[in-house]
């Protein structure tokens, strides 16, 4: 876990129409050390303005007005990615095949067991954490790759294609000296060691 996230307690958000499992769960997410919020609904909750960025949600698939699954396809349209641990009073099958595929977590029966969506909200919670790390790594990759001059970013690409600084200088009309003095600029203002290296920050900075 980064700093970053290491800075904040997790959010669980949890969505469900009965009142009991709203206060239970809360008080089991809490005696856990993390903050909850409860909704009654999914409308109640897409009406909710910001979410955290460390947070999960414990989310019941059958509910009046918006299903579970609904409010999962409508996070998944507005690129809204936050992992989902569903619950349900009915064993629905082809429910949690479709939940999981879709990316849930995990798809819970009621009853469970607390330590099991204790376990299902650490998963979840690891998993953004993960991708917060990413994140930040590749924006940091893209601030170096912004320090590059025009010519540097030519030299760049090429190098991670494997060209030799000899056809650098003749594709690009300069001398190999010149190609060698870039290419020294590039590795150091990027941060990067190898050829290999370098080819790899390149694929983590193309758009996913």
């Amino acid at each position: 876990m980064t700093n970053h996230t290491a800075s904040l307690v997790p959010t669980v958000y949890v969505v469900d129409d009965d009142a009991s499992i709203r206060e239970s769960l809360s008080s089991l997410i809490r005696s856990a050390g993390m903050a909850v919020e409860v909704f009654a609904s999914p409308l109640e909750f897409l009406a909710r303005d910001k979410l955290s960025d460390f947070a999960c949600i414990v989310l019941d698939v059958r509910m009046p007005e918006m299903d579970g699954l609904a409010l999962q396809e409508r996070l998944a349209e507005h690129a809204r990615e936050i992992p989902i641990i569903f619950i349900t009073g009915h064993g629905d099958v082809p429910l949690a095949v479709r939940a999981m595929k879709a990316g849930a977590i995990d798809f819970l029966n009621k009853p469970f067991n607390d330590t099991d969506l204790l376990q299902a909200i650490s998963v979840a919670l690891s998993r953004v954490s993960a991708s917060s790390q990413e994140r930040m790594e590749v924006a940091d990759l893209r601030a170096r790759f912004e320090t590059l001059t025009p010519r540097e970013k030519q030299i760049l690409f090429a190098v991670a294609q494997g060209k030799l600084n000899k056809c650098i200088a003749q594709d690009l009309d300069v001398t190999e000296s010149t190609v060698k003095v870039h290419r020294h600029n590039v590795m150091a203002k990027m941060h990067i060691k190898s050829v290999a290296e370098l080819a790899l920050a390149i694929q983590r900075l193309k758009p996913q």
